[in-house]
């Protein structure tokens, strides 16, 4: 809702089909059902690359994405796969693929549906706030029975949130409104050095900022460019 007017006609259905596909693992234990789940939407997608529709008010709204569009969003499906069985990640490679395809490829969609081009800036930033709301879904997903972290010791939970703290780009070079795309990331840094700060507070689900100090992040974000 900081956005632009005209922005929010992409973003909004874009975070709606977001939230519809990352919760689809989630809604039932059994595995056949999850993957099918996942595949209407990849189903979905492919029609909406061919300009066809499903009478369904998510995908409908999702008329503005063209093949590429869709093909980064099917990658972020695909990714999703991971939600629905309890095997750790291979490595650090399947780990970075994880959240770069579920946290970065929305935000390359955003960009470039409102006008603008990913590069290596906004790579790093979807990375970095990819982890950071997946170290805060940490405890949630050793609850359902995951292994979310190659190493969850507590320094190399430092670490991890370290390194991608100090990969955030001190400026991007995106005007608005692409620049909106980047909104959702608001938080993300203070979230980030509060697991460097404090790693066991990732295992003790204590990462969520402050609701005033997100709002300021955000507000930021908004009237003055800072990502």
């Amino acid at each position: 809702m900081a956005a632009p007017l005209e922005a929010r006609k992409i973003l909004l259905p874009l975070y709606a089909f977001n939230i519809e596909v990352s919760r689809a693992p989630w809604l039932t234990d059994e595995v056949m059902i999850a993957e099918m789940r996942l595949q209407w939407w990849r189903d979905a997608l492919e029609e909406v690359a061919e300009g066809r529709g499903r009478r369904h008010q998510v995908v409908d709204a999702l008329g503005f994405l063209d093949s590429e569009a869709a093909d980064t969003l099917d990658k972020l499906i695909a990714a999703r796969r991971w939600d629905i069985y309890k095997d750790p990640f291979e490595d650090e490679g399947a780990f970075r693929q994880y959240l770069q395809r579920t946290s970065g490829n929305l935000i390359d969609t955003g960009i470039r549906a409102l006008g603008g081009t990913p590069n290596a800036a906004t790579t790093a930033i979807g990375y970095a706030a990819g982890l950071a709301r997946y170290l805060m879904a940490v405890p949630d997903l050793e609850a359902r029975g995951r292994v979310p972290l190659l190493d969850g010791r507590v320094d190399a939970v430092a670490r991890l949130a370290a390194d991608a703290l100090a990969a955030w780009p001190s400026g991007v070079d995106t005007p608005m409104p692409a620049r909106a795309a980047l909104f959702e990331v608001a938080g993300a840094k203070m979230i980030l050095a509060r697991a460097v700060a404090d790693p066991l507070a990732v295992a003790d689900g204590r990462l969520d900022p402050a609701p005033a100090r997100e709002k300021l992040s955000l507000m930021a974000a908004a009237f003055f460019g800072r990502i």
